[in-house]
């Protein structure tokens, strides 16, 4: 989308636009705003340029004549959308003058267009003259906005994750403050004590070993003492450097854990919005291994990188007290050291995060393949997943490459910087020595402190690497902590005592993001009234029940229930008020009494057995080997189709919901099975407020009223006879269906026939 004031300095025309364009628009026209859609009428792939300018909508085909539409008080554009396309309409005085149509990845430019075109004709209404306005852009692709969100740079990826965001890591390490403080000391007092031994090795050489050369006999009592200290001091680093790493491990695996379980949490409340977009594989993989990765960090690494920095610091302080000239020369090698880690650390930084993405592209492809496993090994699939898998570890590894190629460079560079460092050390040491400046003792001490020194040093450098993972990974998982629910808690949520089960649709809409779903849609359904949902594919139906439930929030208007806004009653307690039953049931491994007691837990033996009566589960029950503690396994894949329906229907049984969902509950069954469901369905609906989407029409013969939707409207309301007069949407619905019935059962007789001939002639 452009604003250009002529045509020569856009460049947002392709060449194949340019000739055609440049005779067909005066000099003095003015685009406004633009917009290639890429199908035509008949829904091929045909690129079409709209142009709107201060005088006219012009519409231009390659290779074919363009169309004038002068602007005219009371045009409008409008747009809808069903199964994929969208359609852009041109109506004036309530004609349609034209409409194009195009793929819903074009859909927020088509709206933008709209925004154009309808600031444009108000402007020539009011006869003012039009100044165009321009809609906000996104900092990041510059592309027009129409939702707050731009959704095609709305990716919590393109954050890159720096280090600081480990310090967010605080909020909770704060619970276990004081034993971090107790660790701290202890991590002090046992470097403290690693630090005396070189210390003791000035008197043992200076007082003992060079005077004995010399002939002086050895003082035992001072070496006793001398060797008491390295002894005393070894035990007592090693009981103190225990003490502190067990306490330190126990609380950064508690922080770990308790990171493991907020994100869990969390991710449980955000709304199902969240969960389209997201792969389960990726999600599983952040609050498992990233959440592991940060508990290693804070456990070994972090608490390794501590001791080096005060091990440093304290050896600084000892090397400066004994000699300062000689600790000048030791420091050498660190400001370029800290030079290198500047320079790699953004590298490995984003390398890691790429790491963690590949990674989870690994989950994913696990998650995909091992629950679908039939489907794999129903079309022969395997050597295409083996394929994907092999592709998605092979990009892995290249990425891994990368990184150590890096690190493999930092790694070594900073020991031969130590290495040389320390043989510095020596020649200056030694040329002391031989000016009396020092002494051999003082130069053995300080070479045994610079070891230390160096070792630290090198360790130190290491950690560069392991702190970018936990930084990558604290990233990831923050994107999760960070990701507020489009479906909110109230802050004061309204309490109801008794629900009676009305609910109430005023002027409801809803958007997937710019594609409208839902748009003004009024509806009020009585207490105990069954409603039956009605429509082609994506009309709109199981959208509508997600907003019942509330797993989505309308983007206008509102739902209420016995008169109160859903939005202010609590989540938990509204949908413990409704009964789900959905055309795919999900039945968790575990036994058949545990799924059939998932919304009630503490539900009583006596109460799930009722439960599967009612619903007709409880003879298949018994036959199964364990009876209500038979295994169901994943999924449920261990009972058929139908069984599996009615233990979800005693699942909602037992809830004693006042609401009823019935989401194409007999949808993919046999016709005996459907009997068996409709049965326990027909208990199931008894005195509750019930909404019922059906595939198949004749299922909906109890249901009070019928409401048809098309395109997220409402087209008709009324039962079945009332609304087959009206010769309507029903009507046409009804009779398509009972065609295809009809076309199955002669195919059916066809085959029957074909088969007893074959039998004949054999």
């Amino acid at each position: 989308m452009s604003y250009p004031d002529t045509l020569q300095n856009s460049v947002s025309y392709p060449a194949q636009w340019q000739a055609a364009l440049t005779s067909l628009l005066s000099q003095d026209e003015k685009i406004i705003a633009s917009l290639e859609i890429n199908l035509d009428v008949r829904l091929h792939f045909q690129k079409t340029l709209l142009l709107l300018t201060e005088k006219r909508l012009l519409a231009l085909e390659i290779n074919s004549e363009s169309h004038n539409y002068l602007h005219q008080d009371g045009d409008r554009l409008s747009q809808h959308d069903h199964a994929g396309v969208g359609t852009l309409t041109l109506n004036r005085d309530g004609y349609t003058v034209a409409l194009w149509r195009y793929t819903l990845a074009l859909d927020s430019a088509a709206l933008a267009f709209i925004k154009h075109h309808q600031a444009l004709v108000d402007a020539i209404t009011r006869k003012q003259p039009y100044s165009p306005e321009r809609l906000e852009t996104c900092d990041q692709c510059g592309a027009e906005l129409i939702q707050e969100k731009c959704p095609q740079c709305d990716n919590e990826e393109e954050t890159p994750p720096s280090t600081w965001t480990l310090l967010r890591l605080w909020r909770f390490a704060r619970p276990y403050r004081w034993q971090l403080s107790a660790g701290f000391l202890l991590m002090l007092a046992s470097t403290a004590a690693t630090l005396v031994p070189p210390y003791l090795t000035m008197p043992l050489m200076d007082k003992v070993l060079i005077p004995y050369q010399n002939g002086t006999p050895i003082d035992t009592s001072a070496v006793a003492w001398l060797l008491s200290g390295l002894f005393g001091s070894a035990i007592l680093a090693w009981g103190l450097g225990w003490a502190k790493t067990y306490i330190l491990a126990l609380v950064s695996e508690r922080i770990g854990a308790d990171l493991r379980t907020m994100t869990y949490e969390h991710l449980l409340k955000l709304s199902l919005e969240y969960f389209g977009g997201k792969r389960t594989g990726d999600l599983m993989s952040r609050i498992g291994s990233e959440s592991d990765r940060i508990c290693v960090f804070l456990s070994l690494h972090l608490l390794d990188f501590a001791t080096d920095v005060l091990m440093i610091v304290m050896t600084a302080a000892i090397l400066i007290s004994i000699n300062p000239w000689l600790a000048v020369v030791t420091l050498i090698p660190l400001p370029i050291i800290a030079w290198m880690i500047h320079i790699v650390r953004d590298k490995l930084r984003t390398g890691f995060e790429k790491i963690d993405r590949v990674w989870s592209q690994l989950s994913n492809v696990l998650a995909d393949t091992i629950p679908g496993i039939r489907v794999v090994k129903a079309f022969a699939q395997e050597d295409r997943e083996a394929t994907r898998f092999r592709e998605a570890n092979e990009h892995n590894l290249q990425v891994n490459d990368h990184i150590n190629k890096i690190w493999s460079l930092f790694s070594p560079s900073v020991t031969l910087l130590t290495e040389i460092g320390l043989l510095v050390v020596w020649a200056f040491g030694i040329w002391l020595v031989s000016r009396d400046q020092i002494t051999v003792g003082v130069l053995t001490a300080f070479l045994a402190y610079i070891s230390r020194f160096y070792t630290r040093l090198d360790s130190m450098s290491r950690i560069v690497s392991v702190t970018q993972k936990a930084a990558s990974a604290a990233k990831r998982i923050f994107d999760i902590l960070d990701h507020v629910s489009s479906v909110p808690e109230p802050a004061n949520p309204v309490k109801l005592d008794q629900i009676s089960g009305r609910i109430t649709l005023s002027n409801a809409g809803f958007r997937y993001g710019s594609r409208a779903v839902i748009k003004g849609l009024n509806l009020d359904i009585a207490p105990g009234e069954m409603i039956g949902l009605v429509g082609h594919s994506g009309s709109g139906k199981s959208t509508l029940v997600n907003l019942m439930c509330r797993f989505y929030d309308v983007s206008e208007g509102a739902i209420s229930i016995d008169g109160v806004n859903i939005r202010q009653l609590s989540i938990a307690d509204y949908r413990s008020n409704i009964g789900l039953v959905l055309q795919e049931p999900f039945l968790f491994f575990g036994s058949i009494a545990e799924n059939i007691a998932y919304g009630k837990p503490a539900a009583t033996r006596a109460e799930i057995v009722a439960a599967a009566r009612a619903a007709h589960a409880h003879e298949f029950i018994l036959r199964l080997p364990h009876g209500y503690d038979s295994l169901v396994g994943e999924r449920g894949h261990g009972l058929s189709g139908g069984e599996r329906q009615r233990i979800s229907i005693a699942r909602a049984l037992l809830i004693d919901p006042r609401i009823l969902i019935l989401d194409e509950a007999t949808a993919s069954v046999d016709t005996e099975t459907e009997k068996e469901i409709q049965k326990a369905l027909d208990n199931l609906v008894q005195g509750r407020t019930t909404i019922a989407i059906a595939h198949r029409l004749s299922t909906l013969h109890k249901a009070s009223r019928l409401v048809v939707l098309d395109r997220g409207e409402v087209v008709e309301i009324g039962n079945h006879d009332d609304l087959m007069a009206k010769q309507g949407a029903y009507y046409r619905l009804y009779l398509a269906q009972v065609r295809n019935v009809d076309t199955d059962l002669d195919d059916i007789k066809t085959a029957s026939a074909e088969v007893k001939n074959a039998g004949v002639t054999a």
